[in-house]
């Protein structure tokens, strides 16, 4: 079997802790380590569209409820999973650059509708195919049998841990 990266820290924490149970870590490690080539990699080809990483988290969340692609700001915070100060600052900047619009709300007089703008819906459709091709090349080495088997127990993580609250990513 092929050593990776992870290897040579697993190995030291066995010669220092010998005793200690190291298979989540050497699970979870890989996963962390793994999160971080990825964000990289992904950020790398949005780079080629002008577009950071938090942008793309925020439009691709419009962009996949469909028409007529907007949400209130509540509604968009929960679907980033973002709290609402962090959405109120990705939206501030998102408006200036001209790719989501704040509307009124023609149900509530008080509320907003955060709704991509056509310039936000080309670059995110754009991003989108980029976004798909980076993440089935990061697959690549694993045939469709292994794909649906790490998605099924990567599920089964997540469903363990989804009481734990979400922690943003801070922006780049």
């Amino acid at each position: 079997m092929e050593r990776d990266p992870f290897d040579s820290i697993h190995e030291q924490w066995k010669r220092e802790r010998p005793q200690a149970d190291t298979s989540g870590f050497e699970v979870i490690g890989r996963i962390l380590l793994l999160a971080k080539y990825l964000q990289h990699s992904l950020a790398g080809r949005l780079r080629d569209l002008d577009l950071d990483l938090w942008a793309f988290d925020v439009l691709a969340t419009l962009w996949r409820q469909g028409p007529p692609y907007h949400f209130s700001p509540t509604e968009l915070s929960k679907a980033a999973m973002l709290s609402s100060g962090a959405m109120t600052n990705r939206l501030d900047r998102l408006e200036a650059s001209g790719l989501v619009a704040r509307n009124p709300d023609p149900t509530d007089r008080r509320g907003l509708i955060i709704e991509l703008t056509p310039k936000g819906r080309a670059l995110v459709d754009q991003a989108i195919v980029a976004r798909l091709q980076e993440a089935n090349e990061a697959v690549a080495p694993l045939s469709q049998t292994e794909r649906q088997e790490l998605t099924s127990l990567l599920r089964k993580l997540l469903a363990a841990h989804e009481d734990i609250p979400f922690v943003e990513r801070d922006e780049q």
